[in-house]
């Protein structure tokens, strides 16, 4: 079974991530930043991996330092889950609707990592939570889980259903970039033999 844990501890945060890439999508999930716990329980659920997720952050300061450490654990974590990669498809792609907005997203784990962000969310906050503290989490994401992550807009005029396309939709593109095809179970799918 693929599986990680992760503790990162800094002087901003201290979080305790566990996941099952082939889980079921259950969640238990308390960042202490209410948006981001139903962002990740989306994720979760529509990747169908297990994840729980504790964190204890300076959200007295605002929610960023939370936001981006979560983004770089779960990197971490997917990382250490994978191993050396055998037999994974490496690459997936989702386009994903919800209600006006439609994201697409493609993923290459490629061990580079590269973001290429493409969302036109129209306000500065949902709730409480900054917007622009999605591209922080998922900068986070790459850089740890060395992949090339797109995420693009094609649609979308409400911010919640924009950012929740894209968990969405990011979950799904990466469910399928880590399915293990059984003809290729023994091969790294790289012609440099390693990724």
């Amino acid at each position: 079974m693929r599986t990680a844990q992760i503790v990162r501890k800094t002087k901003e945060t201290d979080i305790q991530l566990a996941l099952n890439i082939d889980g079921t999508g259950k969640s238990q999930i308390d960042t202490g930043v209410g948006f981001l716990d139903h962002m990740l329980t989306l994720f979760a659920k529509h990747g169908r991996f297990d994840l729980v997720v504790k964190c204890v952050g300076d959200t007295y300061v605002d929610d960023h330092h939370t936001t981006e450490d979560i983004g770089i654990a779960l990197g971490e974590a997917f990382t250490e889950a994978l191993g050396d990669k055998k037999g994974i498809v490496r690459y997936g792609h989702f386009t994903l609707p919800m209600d006006e907005a439609l994201i697409t997203s493609a993923v290459d784990l490629s061990g580079r990592d590269y973001l290429g962000y493409q969302l036109d969310i129209p306000t500065q906050k949902v709730g409480t939570f900054d917007t622009e503290l999605v591209e922080e989490f998922w900068l986070g994401f790459v850089r740890k889980c060395a992949c090339n992550l797109h995420i693009v807009q094609l649609a979308g005029t409400n911010s919640h259903h924009i950012i929740e396309g894209c968990f969405k939709c990011v979950a799904r593109a990466i469910k399928e970039a880590v399915v293990i095809e059984a003809a290729y179970a023994d091969e790294i799918p790289s012609t440099k033999g390693v990724l």
